[in-house]
């Protein structure tokens, strides 16, 4: 007698029971990596099936053991490096905190006034010169504030500026209250905000050139890059952000 048997009806969720569902696997925790227990495993079975007529030398097994604990150590050594990069980057930004409110001295074409304290900068010449100009200028290109130095001398010339102007430009405003001046001198000044310098020098060979400007900038706040090498930022009163390696020198005033 002949039966069919009809397997069609089987229940497939019986059969799911048969295997492991995916949230039973063991998680990988080294993303595939072998460690220093999977190198000396693989030696193990090196050893179990080599050919009894020719041995591994003991030479070759050393130099096998040697090369599995230099690998881990490297790698021990590179977690505690970049433990050690992450606590260095955490320090630099605790004292880089402590410049808040400080001026700090970096190279820049832009001088910030504001309208409270002086603006300070310097100029490094590397050679004679029989005389330099610093132009201030405004937004729309007006200079409106310059200064003459005769025989600037060979090194670092420092200059300050008060906020004052020569009567031409756009952008100024009065240091005494409108109707109470009085017997007071009044001394006008150009509104607080960011301006262009400018350095011309003639030089003693004759030649003519401009210099670049070291200005010092008020820190507003410090903050972390977000790139992959955490550079510390500090972020300058109208001047934005600049690295912590660009500062030249750090003021109080």
């Amino acid at each position: 007698m002949t039966s069919n048997v009809n397997n069609s009806n089987v229940n497939n969720n019986a059969l799911d029971g048969m295997y492991w569902a995916d949230k039973n696997k063991v998680d990988d925790k080294n993303n595939g990596a072998l460690t220093q227990s999977d190198f000396f495993a693989l030696l193990t079975q090196q050893l179990a099936f080599q050919d009894p007529t020719k041995p591994v030398e003991n030479d070759q097994m050393i130099a096998q053991m040697t090369n599995f604990t230099m690998a881990d150590g490297i790698s021990s050594l590179n977690k505690s490096f970049a433990g050690f990069a992450e606590n260095m980057s955490s320090n630099q930004a605790l004292q880089a905190s402590s410049l808040v409110g400080r001026s700090v001295l970096t190279q820049s074409d832009e001088i910030v006034f504001t309208g409270d304290t002086l603006s300070r900068g310097n100029i490094t010449l590397d050679k004679p010169a029989n005389s330099m100009k610093i132009s201030i200028e405004n937004d729309k290109g007006e200079v409106i504030q310059s200064f003459s130095v005769d025989n600037p001398k060979v090194g670092k010339n420092e200059f300050i500026w008060d906020g004052t102007h020569n009567g031409t430009g756009s952008a100024m405003a009065s240091a005494a209250a409108e109707g109470d001046a009085g017997d007071e001198e009044v001394i006008d000044r150009v509104k607080a905000g960011v301006y262009k310098v400018k350095v011309d020098v003639a030089f003693a060979d004759g030649s003519n050139g401009s210099l670049p400007i070291n200005v010092y900038t008020p820190v507003g706040s410090v903050s972390m890059n977000g790139g992959a090498n955490g550079s510390i930022m500090l972020n300058l009163l109208g001047l934005g952000a600049v690295k912590l390696s660009d500062v030249l020198e750090v003021s109080y005033g």
